[in-house]
């Protein structure tokens, strides 16, 4: 038997509820101030956070025990991460919490697809039927 802290589910309800402390926290601290500085200090605080838990954890490794392909695709995502980061701020900066936070959110909808897509991952008819409902959801809130 795992513990709590071993489950996807565990991790997946804290990023969550994180992410909705980044969205009010970014709101408030987007003002008044450009939107890609705000994501640069976010990144700063970011990057400096996981330095320390990765030295205080002993969890650092050589780069030269990463794979080519491994080390492409963190860099890609770290692009991404990146992308995201930037018009995610700029929308909050422009819009409401309540409007960017569930369009920012359709991401579900396009992992799914993608995964399903490129990875070959599955879902069921209930698990498709889950992610259509995110996507409306997230535009039904988006629009009011």
């Amino acid at each position: 038997m795992h513990s709590v802290s071993e489950s996807w589910l565990f991790w997946a309800i804290l990023a969550a509820i994180f992410a909705a402390l980044t969205a009010i926290f970014a709101k408030v601290g987007v003002s008044g101030v450009n939107s890609n500085f705000a994501t640069f200090l976010r990144t700063i605080i970011v990057v400096l956070a996981l330095g320390l838990l990765v030295w205080l954890t002993g969890e650092v490794q050589s780069l030269s025990t990463i794979s080519a392909k491994t080390g492409i695709f963190l860099v890609l995502s770290g692009l991404a991460t990146g992308a995201s980061w930037l018009c995610y701020f700029r929308a909050l900066q422009l819009g409401k919490v309540s409007q960017v936070a569930p369009i920012d959110k359709l991401s579900v909808v396009l992992a799914a697809i993608i995964a399903a897509v490129f990875l070959g991952e599955k879902l069921s008819m209930t698990g498709w039927s889950g992610v259509g409902l995110i996507g409306l959801g997230a535009v039904l809130v988006a629009l009011t």
